[in-house]
């Protein structure tokens, strides 16, 4: 693996670290070898899996668990077919990992990528794993599996030595088949394999196929099953079906944290075929169609008590008076030298607060689960990004042993850091075990705008201070509630300090796509515009004095140059701004262009450059789209998204109300793609989204010398507000 963090800044990827883990309890079981017996004789690989480093994304306590069992942990199959089957505990969200991992197992074991299978995210067949985020697959999960199948294949070429009395260097193998080069023989792997079942020990190091040899990997490639998503063969969670289901649905709560006092059902319960549930707060009913159930659920009448809570309109007050007191339970991310001192002498200084809204996940699926038992045995199909997260939900919810628990994974209809959890499959469970039925929950549009966690609103306020010559002295860093992703400053700063302060918030929170690193970017790169402003510089040439780290550095010169930075704007109604930075091990800069229309006020993005290195590139296709999208998503947090709240209750809960970027507020958008082929692959879901909105911000000062500081920055219909300037 090449160096996780940018070079002459000592910092760990992630502030909650953890070892991967998985459950005593899981074992290498016998419907796992019931499955290998339907696919036929082969070669069955046992990895002995170093501890890997990894961040929850959607909860910020550590979690304990024993250690990942380093002798059982099956990964790949190769079948009499001649078809390759792998497993992993991975889901596929929309990122296109199937694929990307497909390449890699094809890259390493020299077969077709079409012949690879992947088997993923299900917790009875696949490899334990602690979930899909923080942009983990690619260089955890994409490295394991190329040292299964490298594994694999040695054993295969060691085979046909063996078999054939000849030495190992005369063979060499193509396409899933192995051929002898002096006597021409060849044998494909399956007939190399057949009516035998191998097994071979993945050493920890194991030799790999070096970037600048690849073949499968590098190259772009259409999606693998792609053509069943467009046809509408694909069933989504929401779409299974089993025979003899029932339909739930959940009576909720009229306001967050609300108790219920008393549900009277009996006009339900009179509706043919209807199972009502109550369970201390959880009110839940099951009906032969979805048109009954939520029927049924509206003749419940419910009587709730909540306490006054705060709203919208009153939360960065509140957090404005929590950073007026010190708080001893604030955690100090990283210092270095004497911030105080560095203040003090500074020639020029600096302090301001910035502020992010809660917004919503809004995924293309809303949460779906069915749920089926057989005796005492739970199995769930659900979206989700941790399958073995909620199969530990499951178990605990029903105090039952975690083997008894199965969940599948169908490929989802996105997640974007919001299905960490699983309050859908856990309803399903609950109205299936009453009914004794198999039940499906599907989350309304409403109840997923509600009900599902958001990304945490935040206050971020920084003081610094810079010399004449535009070398930044000093950094006091503070963020208050959106987390600690990304805090650190990339820059080099002598005296710096970043502390992130918990807050009680009034809403339900967790992760998002990139976590609090949008927010901290965001406060960051608006504030370096701000001290270049302060000491006339450009803010390019201002970055560059303070920024040392070669990657980094490349991506903002990359990017610039494609944006033609520094070039005359085409009228005094355009700016230009950039943003930048570093996460999850990738190095991206975003330059953007707007437009100002002094009539109405309006804002339109006319352009974004987004140049981006995340080491080798696997698929260039796969990680534009990346690009592209994390571009598209950050548009809305950055331009409208806001979640509004009144009193415990959401207030826009509908996309009517919720604007989400459409396509006549996406610009052009160009990306520029490093491939580093002297590195090893690393993610790229989550780093790209960073630098859209401090672009966008500093471009809207570089047209209108309005400072924006708070996301979003135009949710008044892209007009720009009565804020002051410089």
């Amino acid at each position: 693996m090449s160096d996780q963090r940018p070079a002459g800044t000592p910092f760990e990827l992630e502030s909650e670290r953890y070892e991967l883990r998985a459950p005593a309890a899981y074992r290498f079981d016998a419907n796992r070898r019931e499955f290998f017996k339907l696919l036929g004789g082969g070669l069955l690989i046992i990895s002995a899996t170093p501890k890997v480093a990894a961040q929850e994304s959607g909860n910020s306590k550590r979690p304990s668990a024993p250690a990942l069992p380093n002798d059982i942990a099956a990964w790949l199959h190769i079948g009499e077919d001649g078809k390759t089957t792998v497993f992993t505990g991975k889901a596929e969200m929309g990122q296109n990992i199937r694929t990307s991992l497909s390449q890699a197992v094809a890259e390493e074991l020299h077969v077709p990528v079409h012949s690879v299978q992947m088997v993923m995210g299900d917790t009875q067949l696949t490899p334990f794993d602690m979930g899909t985020f923080g942009s983990r697959t690619t260089p955890v999960m994409n490295l394991q599996l190329r040292k299964v199948a490298a594994a694999a294949f040695t054993a295969l070429m060691e085979a046909a030595s063996t078999q054939w009395q000849v030495s190992r260097d005369s063979l060499v193998a193509v396409d899933g088949k192995i051929t002898h080069k002096e006597s021409n023989r060849s044998i494909e792997y399956a007939a190399l394999l057949k009516g035998r079942q191998l097994t071979q020990t993945v050493p920890a190091e194991e030799a790999l196929t070096a970037p600048e040899n690849w073949k499968a990997a590098g190259q772009s490639m259409r999606k693998m099953d792609g053509r069943d998503f467009v046809t509408g063969k694909h069933r989504y969670p929401s779409d299974q079906k089993l025979p003899g289901m029932l339909h739930g649905k959940i009576l909720r709560q009229d306001s967050f944290n609300a108790t219920l006092v008393s549900a009277d059902s009996r006009e339900a319960e009179k509706l043919p075929g209807v199972t009502v549930v109550r369970d201390g707060n959880f009110v839940g009913v099951a009906a032969g169609d979805a048109a009954m159930a939520a029927r049924a659920a509206k003749l419940i009448k419910a009587e709730w008590k909540a306490k006054p809570q705060p709203s919208s309109a009153e939360f960065f007050d509140a957090l404005k008076k929590a950073a007026g007191q010190k708080d001893p339970s604030a955690e100090v991310s990283y210092q270095t030298g004497s911030v105080e001192k560095a203040l003090e002498t500074a020639e020029h200084r600096l302090q301001q607060s910035y502020t992010v809204a809660y917004i919503a996940h809004a995924p293309l699926e809303p949460r779906a689960a069915l749920a089926q038992w057989s005796g005492d045995n739970l199995t769930v199909w659900t979206g989700s990004q941790r399958p073995f997260g909620v199969r530990t939900e499951l178990a605990e919810a029903f105090r039952i042993p975690e083997s008894r628990v199965r969940v599948i994974l169908p490929d989802t209809g996105s997640g974007y850091g919001g299905k960490h959890t699983g309050e859908a499959a856990i309803e399903a469970a609950r109205l299936a075990r009453a009914a004794k039925r198999p039940v499906k929950v599907v989350w309304s549009r409403e109840e997923e705008f509600t009900w599902a966690y958001f990304r945490p609103a935040g206050l971020m306020e920084v003081s610094s201070g810079v010399s004449r010559d535009g070398k930044v002295t000093a950094w006091d860093f503070h963020n208050y509630n959106s987390g600690e992703a990304g805090i650190r400053s990339y820059y080099n700063i002598p005296n710096q300090r970043s502390v992130f302060h918990e807050v009680d918030a009034p809403l339900r929170q967790g992760s998002y796509r990139g976590l609090a690193a949008t927010a901290n970017h965001f406060a960051r790169e608006v504030h370096m515009d701000e001290l270049a402003q302060k000491v006339g510089m450009d803010a390019l040439e201002f970055r560059l004095k303070n920024l040392e780290n070669e990657r980094l550095r490349a991506v903002f010169v990359a990017g610039a140059e494609k944006f033609g930075w520094g070039k005359a704007k085409a009228d005094a109604n355009r700016g230009f701004g950039m943003g930048g930075g570093f996460e999850k091990l990738g190095y991206v800069a975003t330059f953007a262009e707007v437009a100002v229309d002094r009539p109405s006020n309006t804002v339109k993005i006319q352009r974004v450059v987004t140049a981006f290195e995340c080491g080798a590139i696997v698929n260039p296709d796969g990680l534009r789209n990346q690009i592209e999208g994390a571009n598209i998503m950050g548009l809305g947090g950055a331009l409208f998204e806001a979640v509004q709240f009144e009193n415990g209750r959401i207030v826009n809960g509908r996309f009517s109300k919720y604007r989400v970027p459409r396509f006549s507020d996406v610009p052009p958008i160009e990306t520029v793609m490093l491939d580093r082929r002297d590195l090893q692959p690393v993610g790229a879901g989550e780093a790209p989204i960073v630098g859209i909105a401090p672009a966008i911000a500093n471009a809207i000062f570089n047209a209108a010398k309005v400072r924006l500081r708070s996301l979003p920055l135009i949710p008044d219909n892209m007009r720009l507000p009565a804020a002051t300037s410089g």
